[in-house]
């Protein structure tokens, strides 16, 4: 089956597939504000069918959010569909994970686990297999629960100063909240080397500031200088072996560069996954806790607040509660 056949569009009362060259946000009436926009999501077996309206069959309700504009793409292929799993601990931090610097696409960003959902696949089964493939974890039945975050529109590369574009995707943020504490998780991590080069876990605190500096927000507001000056990260050897790395908060603060492919910082995509968990914290009354140093960080307005509406986390596997 085509690549277009994975993203379908519900406009006319009949599903539709996406060409590369044409932008989903647009297709489904975005205007030409920053976004994000509330979109109506089927998730299926394999693909997504998204709509501006609600429709019988749709499980959720989430902000898609589009890459920054001015972004030209061919007209010859279509548009991807990619799965990203937002790991929670029970302790309240998330897992990310550094790319290396010899993949094709996004070389040496922090995401979290992610890739490509095989046709035969649910939605969050291509997730949790991408988690077990690059970071191994497998996260035993019945013990943790998920919910649907949001949608992130892509071109990569993200600038045409990098060159025309070679993919376009749509991904889905899945968060999925594990039983076992960050300790527990992180002592039966064995990531990928192929595919990883480092991770780490980030707290609310600390995943603020990162989400304040989204590409085509305002200014970060309220980044406290009592912010601790790096984050605890693990880093692979080539040997097979880990080692502990003193990652400076600066290169988590960092915005898609201009001209310079491979700089090491969050991804866009990542930042606004952030602020959607953020959000969702926040809408259980989780308090993030303060820093060592006893920081706190304001992530700015939550403007992507009104774009989500009330999900109730499935428990396992199979499909979410609408």
């Amino acid at each position: 089956m085509a690549a277009a056949a994975r993203v379908l569009l519900l406009r006319s009362g009949r599903p539709e597939s996406v060409s590369f060259a044409q932008s989903v946000c647009g297709l489904l009436g975005a205007g030409p504000e920053l976004g994000p926009w509330p979109t109506h999501c089927g998730l299926q077996r394999g693909q997504l069918l998204l709509s501006a309206r609600p429709f019988p069959g749709a499980s959720a309700r989430l902000p898609l959010q589009p890459s920054p504009p001015g972004t030209e793409l061919p007209t010859n292929r279509g548009v991807d569909l990619g799965v990203a799993i937002v790991l929670q601990s029970s302790d309240q931090t998330v897992l990310l994970t550094r790319r290396t610097r010899t993949l094709r696409v996004s070389p040496n960003l922090w995401v979290p686990p992610g890739g490509h959902v095989e046709l035969d696949e649910e939605l969050l089964d291509g997730g949790l297999r991408e988690l077990w493939e690059e970071s191994g974890l497998q996260l035993p039945q019945g013990q943790f629960s998920w919910v649907p975050l949001g949608l992130w529109e892509s071109a990569y590369p993200p600038r045409l100063s990098w060159g025309l574009p070679r993919y376009h995707h749509v991904v889905l943020y899945l968060l999925v909240v594990s039983q076992e504490s960050q300790q527990q998780l992180q002592a039966r991590i064995q990531p990928n080397p192929s595919e990883v080069s480092a991770f780490m876990w980030l707290g609310p605190e600390v995943a603020a500031a990162v989400a304040a500096t989204e590409d085509g927000t305002d200014t970060p507001r309220h980044l406290s200088q009592d912010l601790p000056p790096s984050v605890l990260a693990v880093e692979l050897e080539h040997d097979g072996g880990a080692h502990p790395l003193d990652l400076p908060l600066s290169t988590l603060l960092r915005t898609t560069p201009t001209t310079t492919e491979g700089e090491e910082r969050v991804s866009t995509g990542t930042k606004f996954a952030l602020r959607l968990w953020l959000q969702h914290l926040s809408r259980r009354g989780v308090t993030p806790r303060p820093c060592a140093s006893g920081a706190h960080v304001d992530p700015g307005p939550a403007k992507e607040e009104q774009n989500v509406g009330p999900l109730t986390p499935s428990q396992g596997s199979g499909k979410p509660s609408a």
